[in-house]
């Protein structure tokens, strides 16, 4: 007895050990050294317990290794909700909000932690899971469950439409007491466009600020274009001796890049400097992301330069700031490579970035290259935002064909997923298509946003359905509670313009809540040359010039207009306003990939080294088009001998 007696002492003791550094690495999240432990626990006389394994997921869910996480969980012969509460964690913290719910529904008895996590899940998909966190909250309130500040916080955090109804719910259950809560109110009236609401909720807060409050609120300024306002709130931040830390300034960053207010950013980065802080990654990422946004490419990369140690956050931003800023794309691909060689392993964010500039070029040898390393590398984190980069590259590659295998396969999509393949088909003229998926996508209870329908109305278009162009087109306030913007006015504009239905077009444009813009003159005057309307073309023509009088091809398509009626004068005084003001035609330019090589071709360029074939070739292609009978658009010929001989 006496040596059992020792051996469940020793043994017990040994459970303990385990216990004390299994919680040692998750705290520090430590994964070499508690991978070692796992290897030595599996070894050891140490009876397997239910407390240890869950440690074991916690540990592996802490370090971002899903695969591990989710073999530890499988390996627990009687998990309990603790277990579950260990994976969901995992699930949540890595942005898989499908996986986590599927998770959820396999719990027997869920707890308050099995809900607070799933509803950090939806709340972290920033925005697109709003309605199942309403759904979840409301079937947790029916059967009783006490929600805390954690739980309608989260929940705030998801939606943005009902927060006056949630906020109203706080005050009533005393959970307006919570910081977390009113710092969740302050983010999502902000996002809602309630600015005011926001500044309440803060003013009403003036002894429970926390860092994340001011931070709240200076993000929110940030986003309603307030930037003096947001410089005034860090101020008086810094003045009640808050503690500034790079979070805060990274915030104060990102009220200035929201407006993209370069001269403001220059300001702030001058005081920056003098304190040392623009050499830390947190704000060396926020500068960094200002610069690429304002389209000062050279001082991005040159604060990149300058941060010391960057991590793999700072990469990031720096390849995504070559990739929104086409010209550099190739630029964005090389840093890319230089990361690698750095010894970063790419996450999802790294891939999206690298894989847009991809698309950028048009160039499919090196996304096909991009698509192999993805498929090498196990990803910590989203596979969903990758995969539907991918089809998005592939179809601006002209390769549909891979596009539509590479959503089939796709073991989880999400409503990006379904607008990047939607998006693909309309962009390819395949409104059918387009329009089939869509309705697929409704079928399976996938929520439409306001870009679907810009797809969706594209492809209408494409196809001529204005009866169901229309359908969409209302639904989207009335069904959806989406505020059509200016893109799917112009797509509307596009409809009715491509169909001849010049004057609901016009009627439109009175309805409209705002201007036309750019792109919705710009739609109709296209419209308007092709179909011969002059009365309509002549006024968006001026309507462009108005916002964009520098806008060449404007000029171009208002006079070959006036010429193709034969109205000279018109044509003539359309062509020296042109000259007059400077204005000249950007020469059309156009690149293909060949032998992973990327040739650049612009109008009236004979620098390219086989120029002669090229022209050999295009002489040779047309003959062979006259002799298949395809005959010229010759509108535009009077008017290129009329440039010509005025000239």
């Amino acid at each position: 007895m006496n040596l059992l007696s020792a051996q469940l002492s020793q043994l017990q003791a040994a459970t303990l050990r385990f216990r004390d550094l299994l919680k040692a690495c998750i705290g520090r999240r430590d994964l070499t050294a508690g991978r070692a432990l796992h290897a030595l626990f599996l070894k050891s006389y140490v009876p397997p317990s239910t407390y240890l394994a869950n440690h074991f997921v916690l540990l592996y869910s802490s370090c971002g290794q899903l695969a591990l996480a989710h073999q530890s969980f499988d390996e627990i012969s009687h998990p309990n909700v603790f277990s579950h509460n260990a994976l969901l964690a995992a699930y949540a913290r890595l942005s898989h909000p499908d996986a986590a719910r599927r998770l959820f529904l396999r719990i027997p008895s869920p707890d308050l932690v099995s809900y607070n996590t799933l509803l950090s899940a939806f709340a972290a998909a920033d925005g697109a899971y709003s309605l199942d966190s309403v759904r979840l909250f409301s079937h947790m309130r029916r059967l009783g469950s006490d929600a805390d500040g954690f739980t309608l916080s989260s929940v705030i955090s998801s939606v943005v439409d009902d927060v006056e109804q949630l906020h109203s719910l706080a005050i009533a259950s005393g959970l307006d007491s919570y910081v977390s809560v009113n710092n969740a109110l302050i983010s999502s009236y902000s996002k809602g466009g309630f600015l005011n609401e926001a500044e309440r909720v803060f003013c009403g807060m003036v002894t429970s600020r926390d860092a994340v409050s001011w931070n709240c609120m200076i993000v929110a300024y940030g986003q309603h274009r307030r930037g003096p306002k947001a410089l005034n709130l860090f101020q008086e931040m810094v003045k009640r001796e808050f503690e500034v830390d790079m979070y805060t300034l990274a915030s104060l960053l990102t009220a200035f890049t929201s407006v993209k207010d370069s001269d403001g950013g220059a300001q702030f980065h001058a005081q920056l400097i003098k304190t040392g802080f623009e050499r830390n990654s947190h704000v060396g990422s926020g500068l960094v992301d200002l610069y690429s946004k304002v389209g000062q490419i050279r001082d991005a990369r040159k604060v990149f330069e300058e941060v010391d140690d960057p991590d793999l956050v700072v990469w990031n931003t720096m390849i995504s700031g070559y990739s929104v800023n086409d010209e550099f794309s190739e630029e964005g691909i090389q840093c890319f490579r230089e990361m690698q060689r750095a010894g970063f392993r790419p996450d999802d964010c790294s891939f999206v970035c690298a894989i847009s500039a991809c698309s950028n070029l048009s160039s499919p040898s090196q996304g096909k290259q991009m698509h192999g390393l993805t498929i090498k590398t196990e990803f910590p984190s989203n596979q969903i935002s990758v995969d539907n980069a991918l089809i998005s590259m592939y179809s601006k590659c002209g390769n549909l064909r891979d596009s539509h295998m590479l959503f089939e396969r796709m073991p989880e999509r999400n409503v990006v997923s379904f607008n990047t393949m939607i998006g693909a088909y309309a962009q390819h003229g395949l409104g059918l298509e387009a329009l089939v998926l869509f309705k697929e996508m409704l079928s399976l209870d996938h929520v439409p946003t306001s870009i679907t329908f810009i797809s969706v109305l594209s492809a209408c278009a494409h196809t001529g359905r204005v009866d169901e162009g229309w359908k969409y087109f209302n639904s989207m306030k009335q069904k959806y509670d989406i505020e059509p913007g200016e893109e799917h006015y112009s797509c509307m504009l596009d409809l009715l313009a491509r169909a001849g239905k010049f004057d609901e077009a016009e009627g439109l444009v009175k309805r409209m809540p705002f201007d036309p813009g750019l792109i919705g003159w710009a739609t109709l005057l296209s419209a308007c040359r092709t179909h011969g309307n002059l009365e309509l073309g002549a006024m968006a023509a001026e309507k462009l010039l108005r916002l964009e009088p520098a806008n060449a091809a404007a000029y171009v398509m208002l006079s070959n207009m006036y010429a193709s009626t034969g109205r000279w004068d018109e044509f003539a005084t359309v062509r020296k306003l042109m000259k007059d003001r400077g204005v000249r035609k950007k020469p059309g330019c156009s690149w293909i990939e060949l032998d992973k090589k990327i040739h650049v071709f612009v109008a009236d360029d004979v620098t390219h080294p086989r120029i002669k074939d090229v022209y050999e070739f295009l002489e040779e292609m047309s003959k062979k088009m006259k002799l298949a009978g395809y005959v010229p658009d010759v509108r535009w010929a009077s008017t290129r001998r009329f440039v010509l001989g005025s000239s």
